[in-house]
């Protein structure tokens, strides 16, 4: 722990379906707001869901300094270039002229943007042989050909939102993007900071961005049984927690943070938001859809982040070391059973003496982002003192015993985090993050 480099982070920002900007979107969290409606982008009336968390009354162009430079751009990277500004600008690093741009760099979760689902519709009816019961490939591609855009094509495609950061803020260091679900931008920023920990990097930007509010991703997750059907009671409709919980609700948006080693921002005397002690990551080798039943993979993920942080809980006595953990908490049956299980595994007798929330009953689920977007939160609630609830938790599932701070903000003294994330296909990765710390 001594000898490695110090990660903190300098700036964030964040789109989101509760507004555009940090302070505002916050103050919605804290006073329980929700941004869920019915889905606008597309007719959704005959989906057996029929609502969700748009982004809406947003322009990636005012975050940007030449709109013209970028050319046609998806939604994904448009919500990226708004959190990237937010947190770049308040990191300090507007007009910075010192930087070396082979030191700064960039590790992004991102997934595709709005697919471009009435051209692929209109090439696949048209190339329909209903005699052979199949597609004609060739009359598909003469059709597809004629519809479908080559440039807005490219624009969808998940390392794109990557590409235009980098362009937009000159960066010319370490590059990746991940796509492991819902766990990736947990993955993003805890890989990010082990560039800067071994010196690949002086500051790298990191976070998530998605969008799967389309007619494909829509149906996808409904198929999967993933998704709320309240149609009739949709401001209820996100209850993670809750007795009568029966999924999630789809959101989309950016989180962006800026890190940098310690001794990079402290010799340009920029302002610390928080420092990240620790990382994990595991798998749980189980199945795509399913957690695994022990919960030994966000076990193993809080464990090693805890690790890395060097927080021995043997040694913690009756003071729990973490005092708020930012739950994955998507609202299904499953997920919320067995990320309850894995805290109390993990953190014994003092699990029930941590307040943990899950920010999804408000803001929905954003996939890729969804994990940057909670850091962001705990960052805020390290700042403020103040845990945001779990809403609509009128209900609880007498099984989860956990205190989730059900429907109203808590004052609380938080000195250190940790943030789960957890996706399909196995994936689990946490953060831990806390107030700067001296030494």
């Amino acid at each position: 722990m001594s000898n490695r480099k110090r990660v903190v982070v300098t700036g964030a920002g964040w789109v989101t379906p509760m507004g555009h900007d940090l302070e505002s979107v916050w103050k919605r969290l804290c006073n329980g707001d929700t941004a869920v409606a019915p889905i606008e982008r597309f007719n959704a009336a005959s989906f057996p869901t029929t609502f969700a968390n748009e982004v809406r009354d947003y322009d990636w162009r005012q975050f940007v300094d030449d709109p013209d430079r970028h050319g046609v751009i998806g939604a994904h990277a448009g919500f990226a270039l708004g959190a990237a500004r937010q947190a770049w600008t308040m990191a300090g690093l507007d007009g910075h002229t010192d930087l070396d741009p082979r030191r700064c760099g960039i590790y992004l979760a991102s997934g595709e943007g709005v697919l471009d689902f009435n051209s692929y519709q209109h090439a696949i009816t048209t190339s329909w042989d209903p005699e052979a019961g199949a597609i004609n490939d060739s009359a598909w591609h003469d059709a597809a050909m004629q519809v479908i855009d080559g440039t807005y094509e490219l624009a969808q495609e998940p390392n794109m939102p990557m590409a235009h950061l980098a362009r937009e803020f000159k960066l010319r260091g370490p590059a990746a993007n991940c796509l492991t679900a819902c766990a990736a931008s947990n993955q993003a920023i805890g890989e990010a900071c082990d560039l800067l920990r071994r010196g690949d990097a002086d500051v790298m930007i990191s976070g998530g961005t998605h969008t799967m509010l389309h007619p494909l991703g829509i149906t996808g997750f409904n198929r999967l049984t993933a998704l709320s059907n309240r149609n009739d009671d949709i401001p209820h409709a996100s209850r993670p927690f809750s007795r009568t919980r029966d999924g999630f609700v789809m959101g989309e948006g950016s989180g962006i943070i800026v890190l940098e080693t310690f001794e990079h921002a402290t010799a340009r005397g920029a302002n610390i938001l928080g420092e990240v002690m620790g990382y994990g990551s595991t798998a749980d080798a189980y199945r795509i859809t399913d957690i695994h039943p022990e919960a030994r993979g966000p076990c193993g993920a809080m464990r090693q982040a805890l690790g890395d942080a060097g927080i021995d809980l043997n040694e913690a006595g009756d003071t729990p070391p973490v005092q708020y953990i930012s739950a994955h908490g998507t609202g299904t049956q499953e997920n919320d059973k067995i990320e309850t299980r894995a805290v109390k595994l993990v953190f014994g007798d003092l699990a029930p003496r941590i307040p943990m929330t899950s920010i999804k009953s408000m803001m929905g689920h954003l996939i890729c982002a969804a994990g940057a977007v909670e850091f962001i939160t705990c960052l805020m609630i390290m700042r403020d003192g103040i845990i945001p609830p779990t809403i609509n938790l009128d209900d609880p599932d007498p099984d989860l015993d956990l205190d989730y701070v059900p429907n109203t903000a808590r004052e609380a003294t938080v000195d250190v985090c940790l943030s789960n994330a957890f996706g399909f296909g196995g994936q689990n990765d946490t953060l831990v993050v806390r107030k700067l710390a001296e030494s």
